[in-house]
């Protein structure tokens, strides 16, 4: 049995850098289970020469499987432990753009880039395509996509990325900021609708679409991605794309502390229970049979139960395998940020 170590990839956010290497456990544990047979064993932690290592044993890890490996959120190196050697093993990752995608953007409230890597991977591995992290362009829903850091992830992985976010200015920040980010970078993409959303003489909402690819060879062969953005009311998302249709749903709800989160019935509140009892009925609807819902909140201002029941009562089964429930860590003095995944039965 190989024994492998993981060098953890510095945070620049110093408290999520103390939660680090447990949830690398846990995630690590994740995609052992999910993606790589239950070939992943014996997790620990380890300092060798002054670095903290995530350790465990694989038993005949393929070029594929160190492919799915390669895209965990906080690997930076893997190593294999010969004696009191470390001999480096290539692995790949997804990443199809420059990581200035997701590092460039700095805004009060910006999720760790760390994080919302996390949250789409352990989504990812609870759908029933997990096997197939490296080989299906999945399509992502953000519901609550604020400046589109889940997006860009995405984006980032080669799949097709949707979002939707109640407050305009975000929605045009982003915007902004991608279209920008594309000319700079001189990657082909072509802005198929940027503007109001009219029906029946109305405006109903504010919406960018953009066509894109790594590549001109694959714009070419017709391998693109798409980025819808809508500037909507969550609860409104049925109205702007089919049910059935999406992958994944991931979202970082409203931590109720500098913000609070707004719903057409319950109108401004700074309990997130309100928001997913009044939403996640309809990101259930939108969710493909045997697709899967992540979302992280705090602790402080709901409990993981409560949060749960909402979840089940909008027609989905939360996982809840001890790794999953190993994600619980600080942010900050008020924000103890857990994580939820669920099931939309197939």
């Amino acid at each position: 049995m190989t024994r492998y170590g993981l060098l953890i990839l510095p945070a620049t956010n110093r408290v999520y850098a103390r939660s680090a290497i447990d949830l690398t456990r846990a995630e690590l544990e994740i995609f052992g289970r999910s993606a790589l047979d239950g070939r992943i064993g014996e997790l620990d932690t380890e300092v060798v020469g002054g670095a903290s290592y995530v350790t465990f044993t694989g038993d005949g890890l393929t070029e594929r499987d160190l492919a799915v490996l390669g895209n965990l959120s906080a690997g930076y190196a893997l190593f294999e432990i010969v004696g009191e050697l470390l001999r480096p093993i290539e692995w790949s990752r997804l990443d199809r753009y420059d990581d200035d995608l997701l590092t460039i953007q700095k805004y009060p409230g910006k999720t760790n880039e760390q994080f919302t890597k996390l949250l789409l991977n352990v989504t990812l591995l609870a759908s029933d395509w997990a096997g197939e992290l490296t080989s299906r362009r999945f399509r992502v829903l953000d519901p609550l996509c604020g400046r589109g850091t889940t997006l860009n992830q995405a984006l980032m992985y080669g799949f097709d990325a949707a979002g939707i976010e109640r407050d305009q200015k975000d929605v045009e920040a982003y915007r902004a900021f991608i279209t920008t980010w594309l000319k700079q970078k001189r990657i082909k993409h072509r802005v198929l609708e940027s503007g109001p959303v009219r029906r029946e003489r109305k405006v109903v909402g504010r919406r960018v679409r953009i066509e894109l690819a790594p590549t001109r060879e694959e714009h070419k062969a017709g391998r693109t991605q798409l980025l819808d953005v809508v500037n909507a009311d969550t609860t409104r998302s049925a109205e702007f794309f089919r049910p059935e249709t999406v992958d994944l749903v991931v979202a970082d709800a409203p931590y109720g502390v500098q913000h609070g989160s707004r719903t057409a019935d319950h109108g401004l509140t700074r309990d997130p229970l309100a928001l997913l009892a009044d939403a996640a009925p309809v990101w259930a609807r939108l969710l493909r049979p045997g697709g899967a819902l992540g979302i992280s909140w705090n602790t402080h201002v709901a409990s993981r139960d409560d949060a749960a029941a909402a979840l089940a009562d909008a027609g989905l089964t939360v996982v809840d395998a001890e790794p999953y429930r190993a994600l619980r860590h600080r942010v900050d003095q008020s924000i103890m940020r857990d994580v939820l995944v669920a099931r939309r039965p197939a």
